[in-house]
């Protein structure tokens, strides 16, 4: 399926406001070996293993590009073992907008990206359980990928997971011997608000990535966590996360080891931390987290006084101190994909 540049193919809901509801099956959509198509306005419901699933079709050489998926609903998939709601694998130069995820394969993700490349995803809304499950994935060599100003809400185990755990024959493009290997790089978090799950974000098998002016609101465990789980030949230790500009607001009964779980094999150190703001509202004294190095202008234990958490806005008041960091204060983007 091919359209062009400037001509995508264009599947649609012909009225946005009563979209068409593609219901069931192990998949509800699949699409392999595409370039310039657009899918917009669709429900996909109930699929036995994935909601909607793009990729490749196995041509790691001619990869499937010039996706967009903007305005889909994909809800209860699964709902046991690795089923995700949007499954993209070997994609290159994809935007995912504004769609909602819902109820996802308790071993599997909201979106998965296994090797894809130059990809935006902005204005999406990942909803599910706490300890089930990832949010967003971005594994297999995935590089350059943008998650811009979404909302986790209890999404997950690990609401956001850069990198992860891939076989070897699956990483896009292929891996080359004496090479140094990663399951991600050049991945950026950014603007966006996680709710609950165990880890907010995880960074595993990553080789750069920056997590920055994001909201994050009572975490189960751990605010951020650092992992190294693909030890094959030639990968590097997860290393060179940037971790910047957010606000985390926690209680002290869902903290463990001070917000921050640090693996083996890892190389925490690499790791940059400034100008976080850290707040335990319910012991404002216990605020400082348990970083692996210094952090520049972090700020503990001072309240940001955010608009009205228990209605789900996370917003501060009009003269927080804290109206620099968060989600609220991603500076506007210019000369961006």
């Amino acid at each position: 399926m091919h359209g062009e540049a400037g001509k995508p193919i264009v599947i649609s809901a012909e009225d946005p406001r009563n979209p068409p509801v593609i219901r069931g099956g192990g998949e509800c959509l699949h699409i392999s070996k595409a370039s310039h198509l657009d899918l917009r306005a669709l429900v996909l419901v109930g699929a036995r293993y994935n909601g909607l699933n793009i990729d490749d079709g196995g041509q790691y050489d001619s990869p499937t590009h010039h996706i967009m998926l903007k305005d889909l609903t994909v809800r209860d998939i699964g709902p046991e073992g690795n089923c995700d709601g949007i499954k993209l694998s070997g994609i290159t130069d994809f935007r995912v907008e504004g769609c909602t995820v819902e109820r996802w394969g308790d071993g599997g993700q909201g979106i998965d990206m296994v090797g894809c490349h130059r990809g935006v995803i902005e204005g999406c809304t990942l909803r599910f359980v706490d300890d089930k499950g990832y949010g967003v994935q971005a594994k297999g060599g995935c590089t350059d990928i943008i998650v811009r100003r979404c909302r986790f809400e209890h999404a997950g185990a690990r609401a956001m997971q850069i990198g992860g755990s891939t076989g070897l024959q699956f990483f896009r493009p292929p891996l080359k011997p004496g090479g140094e290997h990663a399951e991600a790089r050049n991945i950026t978090v950014e603007g966006c608000t996680f709710i609950g799950s165990t880890a907010a974000v995880s960074f595993v098998g990553i080789d750069g990535a920056t997590v920055r002016f994001n909201t994050i609101y009572r975490p189960k465990r751990w605010a951020i966590r650092i992992l190294q789980e693909t030890r094959a030949e030639g990968f590097v230790p997860c290393r060179n996360g940037r971790f910047t500009d957010n606000l985390i607001v926690f209680r002290t009964g869902e903290w463990y080891e001070g917000g921050v779980n640090i693996g083996p094999a890892t190389a925490p150190t690499t790791f940059t931390f400034a100008r976080n703001w850290w707040y335990g509202e319910d012991a404002p004294e216990r605020s400082k987290p348990a970083l692996p190095v210094s952090e520049k202008e972090g700020v503990y234990g001072v309240n940001p006084r955010l608009r009205a958490p228990e209605k789900g806005d996370l917003s501060v008041e009009a003269g927080s101190p804290a109206h620099r960091v968060g989600a609220h204060a991603l500076p506007p983007q210019t000369g961006v994909r």
